[in-house]
Formats: structure tokens, C-alpha cells, sequence
């Protein structure tokens, strides 16, 4: 278990640390908990409002807190500018990632021609095919299946029965979940007047450097181009993504979102879960949407939206409002 000094966790972060009146003015700090749980050598934040009451209570050893926040009695502070990216940036000091160390499970099914660096970790039952590559320090666990001709990049970490089909390509430090699946077929049929003709999906699934795929999440490949998810991209569980999308860098979507295909969306976007996506439309840098909208057509840079059809967010509040009271105003115009 890892520990250090509450001073060099201030560091870490670059905090202020101001100090209760303590027999131990330097803990020893063993990891992060919730502000309700916390004991007395943990480490706690508070990045939400809502929990105010319980930073009053709580029985951490320290509290990560911005400047504008009032120190509780009982415990030291970091004053940090964002005490939830502080949060992960010591999470992630208590918890790193999983080091490889070249370990191949005599289960596994590795083709001779397959090239592994020689740090792979590959754990049971995994199947890797023929002319792939797989690059220093990635950790490929229990029943994952990579396909031909794929090329994975060095520090990834591909959680159990995840699927990377042939051809793809994933940059470094690509996190798949359990169950996601790259390069799946891209939906496309023509009709010949008595059946559904599949269309060959002859195209890829790139996946550029620190993208993570949530679990479950399917991205289709390419009818005949490329389905390209951009660096530092963050998807999360049960996501669709159809074929020949692009998705900008550091975007991130939450929950059962659904882009169809062709769509192009810009970086630094924010999609609310089960946000839709027609297809053959473009969505600027920046744009967030709220959950559950729908969106029909393209969307200007920098905006946020709502509803379905999606829609100016400050519109949507109005329209809502209105959706309330039209059973009253009917009744009114009943009368009449």
C-alpha cells in the first residue's frame, strides 16, 4: 500500500497546506476517501457543494478545498485552484496503473508471425492473430480477442473479453473496458428489392493516443475510410459509434450516446447520455450537449443544446416551461 507525507502530496498538486491544531502537523497519508468516510490517515476533497455538511463532520486527516471554501476545525487543508483535478492527480498517485512485466498464460493463442514487445502481459485465453503488433508495456487481460494485422501501441490496457478486430490500429495508452468492441461491421445494407445486401465494411477503427472506450461500447469500422476517434477521446459505457465517424480530440460522452454514420464532431466536445446523432451531419469544436437530446441536423461551434429536436439550450428552458402549462391553456381555449 502506497503512503507519503501530507507535505509531499501538497507538492504533488501545487496546494497551500494550512494546518489545525494537531499533535501531527506532517501525517502520514494512506489514500483518498469520501468526506463521510474518511479516517484518520486519509485524505479527502470537496468538489461539490452539496457535501458542505459533511467536510464539517468529517474524520479525515486532511481536505483537498479551493480558496473560497471555509476550513473545518478538526483537520488540515490543501488549498488547491481545482480540488477534484487534485483528487485525480493523487488518485492516481495511490493507485496507478498495473505495470506488464511480459507474462504469457499458457492458455493464450499467439500467431508465430504476431510481434509482441517483450514486456507484453497476455493473460488467459487470449487470441492474437496473425501480423500484429503490440507495443512495450501494454497489458492485454483474460479473453480479449485481436484480430489480424492490428497494431496496438505501447502502455495499453485491454480489459477482459474486449474485442479489437483486424486491421485496427490503437495508438499509446488506450484503455479499453470489459466488452468493448473495435471494428465491428459498419451497419450498411442496400435493398435489391427482395433483400437486405450487406455492404463488405472494408474501412478501420483508428484509435489515437490516451483513448478510453467505456465497457460494452461498440465502434463500427469504416464502410470504405476510416472511423477515427481522436487523442485523449473519453467514451464511456454501452456508447454506439457507426462507421465513418470522426470524433474530435478530448471529447468526452457519457452513457448510451449513439452517432450515426458519417457524422463528424468537433474536439472539446461534451455529450450528456443517450444523446442521438443523426448521420452526415457536423457538430463544431466545443459543443455540449444535454442528455437525451436529439440532434437532426449541424451544430455551430461553441454552443449548448437541448432537447429533441436538439436546440439552443436558453430556447429549450422556454419550450419546457411552455410544455407545462399547455394542458391549462387548452382548457382555457376550451372555454372560450
Amino acid at each position: 500500500m502506497k503512503s507519503a507525507p501530507l507535505s509531499d502530496l501538497a507538492d504533488m498538486v501545487g496546494g497551500v497546506i494550512e494546518r489545525c491544531a494537531s499533535d501531527n502537523a506532517n501525517p502520514c497519508i494512506t489514500g483518498i476517501n469520501t468526506l463521510s468516510a474518511a479516517g484518520p490517515s486519509e485524505l479527502s476533497f470537496l468538489a461539490n457543494k452539496r457535501y458542505r455538511n459533511a467536510l464539517k463532520i468529517t474524520g479525515a486527516a486532511a481536505v483537498l478545498l479551493s480558496a473560497n471554501e471555509t476550513a473545518p476545525e478538526r483537520c488540515h487543508v490543501i488549498r488547491v485552484a481545482d480540488p477534484y483535478l487534485a483528487f485525480a492527480v493523487l488518485q492516481r498517485f495511490f493507485h496507478p496503473q498495473p505495470k506488464a512485466c511480459g507474462k504469457h498464460h499458457p492458455s493464450a493463442v499467439i500467431d508465430q508471425t504476431a510481434v509482441l514487445a517483450d514486456d507484453v502481459d497476455v493473460a488467459a485465453h487470449v487470441v492474437i492473430g496473425a501480423d500484429t503488433q503490440i507495443g512495450a508495456g501494454t497489458i492485454i487481460k483474460s479473453g480479449c480477442i485481436i484480430g489480424a494485422g492490428v497494431s496496438i501501441g505501447s502502455g495499453c490496457l485491454l480489459h477482459a473479453n474486449s474485442v479489437v478486430n483486424d486491421r485496427c490500429i490503437l495508438g499509446d495508452g488506450v484503455i479499453l473496458q470489459p466488452g468493448a468492441v473495435i471494428g465491428s461491421d459498419g451497419f450498411g445494407y442496400a435493398w435489391s428489392g427482395c433483400e437486405h445486401l450487406k455492404i463488405p465494411q472494408v474501412g478501420r477503427v483508428i484509435l489515437e493516443d490516451g483513448v478510453e472506450i467505456g465497457a460494452n461500447s461498440c465502434i463500427d469500422r469504416g464502410a470504405i475510410d476510416d472511423t477515427v476517434i481522436e487523442r485523449g477521446v473519453k467514451l464511456d459505457n454501452q456508447i454506439q459509434i457507426a462507421h465513418n465517424v470522426r470524433i474530435g480530440a478530448f471529447s468526452v460522452m457519457a452513457s448510451q450516446v449513439g452517432i450515426s454514420g458519417s457524422t463528424m464532431v468537433g474536439k472539446g466536445c461534451q455529450f450528456g447520455g443517450q444523446a442521438g446523432l443523426a448521420g452526415h451531419i457536423h457538430v463544431g469544436d466545443g459543443v455540449k450537449l444535454a442528455a437525451k437530446s436529439g440532434v437532426m441536423s449541424d451544430l455551430a461551434a461553441g454552443g449548448t443544446y437541448a432537447g429533441a429536436p436538439a436546440m439552443p439550450h436558453r430556447l429549450w428552458l422556454k419550450v419546457s416551461a411552455l410544455m407545462l402549462k399547455l394542458p391549462e391553456l387548452w382548457k382555457t381555449r376550451s372555454r372560450q
